[in-house]
């Protein structure tokens, strides 16, 4: 297969990010002030790379995170695998101690190995991981696209790492993230390697 460089960022802050509550994929926000102003640093900090190819959720706030590269007019397309994992009853539920609780709690399961554990009318490790191989097929699929940048979410972004990179959905702790911030993949046309480990240097405050 053609090498490939993956460009992999998370969307930019949220309100309900910025007031811990959980988003998952029931949830259609928008960027707030912050998070525009993370876009914004990203895409001045990577305007110069010359991506053939976006590729990012169906859900607005990863466009709103790229936006001023689609306006150069980069080619994007939206694809359900890439969207975040569906927390189900604890979506858009108020921070409490109850829901941190609850939250923690299904996390432990995951590291414990339990990968099908998940919230009523939400989504586990494993379902997320199926639609995800999906989209990563679409994405490989195309060889003339040598260069692309991929906007998602959080936790999904975790365990979209762990499948590029052949580590269990266990693993996926080992990949801490925050709002608009870079991990750079290479595929030498056999495996790929993370070549840039949660880079938010595009972030630092003046």
């Amino acid at each position: 297969m053609t090498k490939k460089t993956l460009y992999i960022v998370r969307h930019g802050q949220t309100e309900l990010n910025r007031l811990g509550i959980v988003q998952g994929r029931g949830k259609n926000t928008d960027l707030n002030d912050e998070g525009r102003w993370q876009a914004d640093r990203f895409y001045q900090a990577y305007k110069h790379v010359a991506f053939d190819k976006i590729y990012i959720s169906e859900l607005k706030r990863t466009q709103q995170s790229i936006q001023q590269f689609i306006d150069l007019g980069i080619p994007y397309e939206k694809l359900a695998g890439l969207d975040e994992l569906a927390w189900g009853i604890l979506e858009g539920q108020p921070a409490t101690p109850e829901t941190k609780s609850a939250f923690l709690q299904i996390v432990r399961d995951w590291v414990a190995g339990n990968l099908d554990s998940k919230f009523e009318g939400g989504e586990s490790p494993n379902e997320v991981q199926a639609r995800q191989r999906e989209a990563l097929d679409v994405i490989m699929s195309h060889p003339e696209e040598e260069t692309v940048l991929i906007c998602m979410h959080g936790r999904a972004m975790r365990l979209f790492l762990c499948l590029l990179t052949g580590k269990s959905a266990v693993e996926a702790e080992d990949f801490p993230h925050q709002n608009l911030v870079l991990y750079k993949v290479t595929f030498d046309g056999e495996k790929f390697s993370i070549a840039d480990f949660n880079n938010a240097d595009h972030l630092k405050k003046d």
